[in-house]
């Protein structure tokens, strides 16, 4: 069997990077060791940068119908049980007014929550569609790569027959525990199984303790005199309001994260508080929690993506999104190189440009994970005595004593703080890229926006042009149909934006595409342009003068950019072509 592309792993990382290769022309071959796709939610939080894959994919509609956007589940609470005190709540992400108008200037698209087992589903519809062969049990054993390609020898799980794929290029998608990523011997730094803990899924009624304060995580305050000791449970949303999990305390045995369906019982009710609703455990899926990232991605015709490479805990909600980002990236270079329009030399623009966000993300989710501490310090302070002392008596909080006056404030400041880490927009958006496939400014520019002074660069998302950054969002107007600057790049293709002014870079556009034998488009975006600004918002984000340009990667990135039109058509083609060559390692 013969492939291009040889995809292990049928996570969101694999069958969105074999969706991706599909839309780009290339029939990728999919397999994984599993009889289906995900059967549990898992990965849920799906960010604005994701849903920008999605709609340059086209199925961004299609995933928005199967999400529930966190306008109809705004809220964080901290509760004694869900039936029982409420402590305190936190706004998530774009429902924050201190961060509304970030979310809503960045992206065309929003954040909503798309459990894993109804992303995966859609994924797979659509890379079937398009030409992807998939094999559901089939696992990698090993392969051996040459000069030419690589040989991989797989075995069908359900008759035991081993056979060999051959392949151009491999991309390791399996997960935390990824073979191909041990077989590399890829390092890695952090802690592996450092606790562990289990998600209990269930279904059951709660609407009448939740529907006049929505909200998708529920963190019950645990305390020495509660079963199962001190420490926090979380019931998350699912599906208003009948579909939900219970995530246990984190703990530091394996054994422990086992439960019987008796046992899983117990615990939903115990963090409910209430012993008379009906519930059905619908499943108990335990996990461990990781904090390691790997400081290479790949060998050769390797590369690892997604868990294979970047293991954490699900703080802040950056796992999955970081997988199909990481499958976004390589996608669009793995087939321009084999479509023969960029050199090999291309693919290593993949490690110097994703294993910086990989390490971020690990850092900032193991920080976050901490950072509950305390919180967890006002239940059940490290000098209790007793369980009196933790505060098992739930009217701890709302006695009129000095000593509950001061474990409210001690309450109030952590939860402040803690507010910092279910707001991350500037680690999902301000991922700035430094590669062989990025050609920085040789001269500085005036206004550039990339270092915006006193703004925190975690929290809020900071628009620019400069070479490396996303494409900054604005709304334009194209045909009389409303389109964001992202609609008019990405699409496996290179485009190059201009302004009035900028006739020689269309000329240009269409000089680089002959001589390079790919599309590369162009728009001309302003007054009286086939684009128009209608509200001046792209004039005041381009940071380049109207006649200047910016050269788009397929990923919506900023690969090149020129300050002003040169004297002639000539030299404009000159410059561009240049670009293109050196970005794409043409020579």
């Amino acid at each position: 069997m013969e492939t291009d592309v040889l995809i292990v792993g049928s996570g969101p990382a694999g069958l969105s990077t074999a969706l991706n290769l599909t839309t780009y022309g290339i029939r990728p071959t999919l397999l994984t060791k599993y009889r289906g796709v995900a059967p549990t939610p898992r990965a849920h939080v799906t960010n604005q940068r994701t849903f920008e894959v999605f709609r340059d994919l086209g199925i961004e509609a299609e995933a928005l119908a199967q999400s529930v956007p966190y306008t109809q589940m705004p809220n964080i609470l901290f509760t004694r049980t869900l039936a029982g005190q409420e402590f305190g709540r936190l706004r998530f992400a774009s429902n924050d007014p201190k961060h509304s108008r970030n979310y809503c200037e960045s992206s065309p698209s929003i954040i909503a929550d798309l459990p894993q087992s109804r992303l995966e589903p859609l994924l797979l519809a659509h890379a079937l569609s398009r030409g992807a062969q998939i094999h559901f049990e089939t696992e990698y054993l090993a392969s051996v790569q040459d000069e030419e390609g690589l040989t991989a020898t797989v075995r069908n799980r359900a008759t035991g027959e081993q056979r060999t794929i051959r392949s151009r290029y491999l991309v390791g998608a399996d997960g935390g525990r990824s073979r191909v990523a041990a077989e590399l011997k890829l390092p890695f730094v952090g802690e592996a199984a450092f606790a562990y803990t289990a998600n209990i899924l269930f279904e059951a009624d709660l609407s009448r303790y939740v529907e006049h304060r929505p909200g998708f995580l529920y963190f019950v305050m645990r305390t020495a005199s509660d079963p199962g000791g001190a420490g926090l449970g979380i019931l998350r949303t699912i599906r208003p309001w009948h579909e939900w999990i219970l995530i246990k305390n984190f703990i530091f045995s394996k054994e422990e994260a086992e439960f019987t369906e008796e046992q899983a019982i117990e615990a939903v009710r115990s963090h409910l508080g209430d012993a008379t609703i009906p519930i059905r455990i619908t499943a108990i899926d335990p996990w461990e929690l990781n904090s390691l990232y790997a400081t290479r991605y790949s060998d050769r015709r390797v590369f690892c993506i997604g868990d294979a490479v970047h293991r954490h805990s699900p703080a802040n909600g950056l796992g999955s999104n970081t997988a199909i980002q990481d499958g976004y990236n390589l996608a669009w270079k793995l087939a321009l190189v084999l479509q023969g329009k960029a050199g090999p030399a291309l693919l290593a623009s993949y490690d110097a440009e994703r294993v910086p966000v990989g390490e971020q993300v690990v850092k900032r989710a193991t920080e976050s994970l901490w950072d509950y501490l305390p919180i967890m310090e006002v239940f059940a302070p490290p000098d209790a005595a007793n369980a009196q002392d933790c505060a098992a008596d739930p009217d701890f909080m709302t006695a009129g004593t000095p000593e509950a006056a001061a474990r409210r404030k001690q309450f109030r400041e952590a939860l402040a703080a803690k507010n910092r880490d279910f707001n991350c927009h500037g680690v999902e958006m301000n991922q700035r890229y430094r590669s062989g496939a990025i050609l920085p400014d040789l001269v500085a520019l005036p206004g550039s926006a990339s270092a915006a002074g006193g703004v925190d660069a975690e929290l809020f998302y900071i628009p620019s042009t400069e070479p490396g950054a996303r494409v900054p969002h604005a709304w334009l107007e194209q045909d009389r149909k409303r389109v964001s600057t992202l609609d008019l790049a990405g699409k496996g293709r290179f485009t190059v934006l201009t302004g009035a002014g900028g006739a020689v870079w269309i000329a240009a556009a269409q000089a680089a595409a002959e001589q390079l034998g790919m599309d590369v488009a162009c728009f001309a975006i302003g007054l009286g342009c086939t684009v128009e600004d209608p509200y001046g918002d792209w004039a005041g984000l381009r940071e380049v003068e109207e006649s200047g340009c910016l050269l788009v990667r397929p990923d919506a990135h900023v690969a090149w950019r020129a300050a002003a039109a040169p004297p002639t058509e000539r030299d404009a083609t000159h410059a561009l072509v240049n670009a293109l060559r050196q970005i794409l390692c043409l020579g």
